[in-house]
């Protein structure tokens, strides 16, 4: 049932109380919050993957590791607010000898507000309601109101009651959390006053009109998008001889999986010319059946795409069929040529969300690097060489349009840490933050400093002794606990 207004309105006025408790709540306490969501998420898995599977057809072995990617993110959460760095507290004590004198001024980042998350289609855990957003949101002490996805209504909502019951019972405050529903509820929830920022995981269509309207309020607010990527593979001539099976394996694996409904996907891979790459990989993808899709209006897109893509001149299918069943979705594996796509980049390098890649033959290494340009800002770019291959100048050209480049592997794989990079150049992203990994909190936070204050005046973590105990730069050394 779609949430009304006056039901939106309660829902962010209760979000923005809440937050003059949650600002400033111990990160004990948020830690506590975050793992007792995930020790709900465990404690109803088998039903939870039920209800999820009736609702996505991504089967139950996808599902299951996918709620042990979401409650494993909720508790990675918890150890990075316990370990205090994303705070990024920084003191510098007064200096009257510098020229001029300098002041003593300190630095830390601190919650925006509540926020609003938008729910993926393409992962009902680990992008939705209790998703990366959520918990990265919730972390730093921002309420959370999540707009539930069409696709799984039935499981956001068991969700959403499953979390908000956990956190009432683990003492976080009424209105930290809360599900609305309805297109309607998403755009006005975006318009809110009280929201404060956006996560948004989505079509580009859709998400770009949000963007508008997040910037466009009259108090503008950040919107951070996931939406389109093409996530472009170079192949060499030397890993190409080493181990084309090899390769084409990895591949069709990869572009098939999930029915092809990753935004990590390999959309397009550049091969040397004369080699038969784009038939390796179609012998790899085999005679494969069709398989349904999350939404039949995902699969109608996807089959208009590869239609278009597909009835081009310049483009052969190599495998499979263009011609796809009602709601459903089968491999396709077209061929076409780097100088068709410098001659029509718009045409050839469109997102096709769905099981299909696009095998382009380059001539040389820079041809294929001036196609790589066109493809635009992405996820993920990969290179396959070979170990004694000098690359430096196609990692170049990768790290300039995408947040991560990888050497092995396949990219539809996506680790949940430390270091992770989820984003990238428009428009894979409206922003350079990551969705997924310790650092995507900095998204929900802004820097304040405090100048010539009272001890007593400063946060915990700004203090001279150190009260929180975690790592902070003082007078420009970084020091540790």
């Amino acid at each position: 049932m779609d949430t009304t207004p006056e039901q939106l309105r309660q829902v962010t006025d209760a979000a923005q109380a809440a937050f003059a408790r949650t600002a400033d709540a111990p990160a004990a306490d948020r830690a506590a919050w975050l793992r007792a969501a995930a020790d709900v998420l465990d404690a109803h898995v088998e039903e939870l993957i039920a209800i999820a599977d009736a609702e996505s057809h991504l089967g139950v072995p996808r599902l299951t590791g996918e709620v042990a990617r979401t409650t494993g993110q909720l508790r990675m959460f918890a150890a990075v607010v316990e370990e205090g760095s994303y705070l990024e507290a920084i003191i510098d004590h007064a200096n009257p000898g510098a020229t001029p004198p300098t002041p003593d001024l300190r630095r830390l980042l601190r919650p925006l507000g509540p926020v609003a998350v938008f729910s993926a289609s393409n992962f009902p855990f680990a992008f939705s309601v209790a998703g990366g957003d959520t918990a990265s949101a919730l972390a730093v002490g921002c309420p959370v109101i999540v707009k539930g996805h069409s696709a799984h209504p039935r499981l956001s909502r068991r969700t959403a009651e499953l979390v908000a019951s956990a956190l009432h019972e683990a003492g976080a405050p009424e209105g930290v959390f809360a599900l609305v529903e309805g297109r309607a509820a998403g755009v006005a929830l975006v318009q809110d006053p009280a929201i404060q920022a956006v996560g948004f995981t989505g079509s580009l269509h859709g998400g770009r009109a949000l963007f508008d309207l997040a910037v466009g309020r009259p108090d503008p607010i950040p919107f951070y998008g996931e939406l389109s990527a093409i996530n472009p593979v170079l192949v060499t001539q030397a890993a190409l001889d080493a181990r084309a099976d090899e390769l084409a394996a990895g591949l069709a694996g990869s572009f098939t999986l999930g029915a092809g409904q990753f935004c990590t996907k390999p959309g397009v891979v550049f091969v040397p010319e004369g080699s038969d790459f784009a038939g390796r990989v179609a012998a790899a993808v085999g005679e494969a059946a069709p398989v349904p899709m999350l939404t039949d209006s995902i699969a109608g897109a996807f089959a208009g795409g590869l239609g278009a893509l597909a009835g081009r001149d310049e483009v052969t299918v190599v495998s499979g069929t263009p011609e796809q069943g009602v709601g459903t979705g089968s491999a396709v594996v077209l061929e076409t040529t780097a100088a068709a796509v410098l001659a029509d980049p718009e045409g050839l390098l469109a997102e096709c969300f769905g099981p299909t890649t696009l095998v382009v033959r380059y001539g040389s290494v820079d041809e294929a690097l001036t196609a790589i340009r066109a493809v635009g800002g992405s996820l993920t770019a990969t290179v396959h060489a070979e170990p004694e291959e000098d690359v430096s100048a196609v990692v170049d050209v990768l790290a300039g349009i995408a947040g991560r480049v990888l050497f092995a592997g396949w990219p539809t794989g996506v680790a949940v840490n430390w270091a992770q990079q989820h984003g990238g150049p428009w428009p894979s992203t409206t922003s350079i933050h990551t969705s997924v990994g310790a650092t995507a909190v900095r998204r929900f936070l802004r820097p304040v400093a405090y100048q010539s204050a009272p001890a007593a005046a400063l946060p915990a973590a700004l203090r001279d002794e150190n009260p929180l105990d975690i790592p902070r730069r003082v007078d420009g050394v970084l020091t540790l606990p």
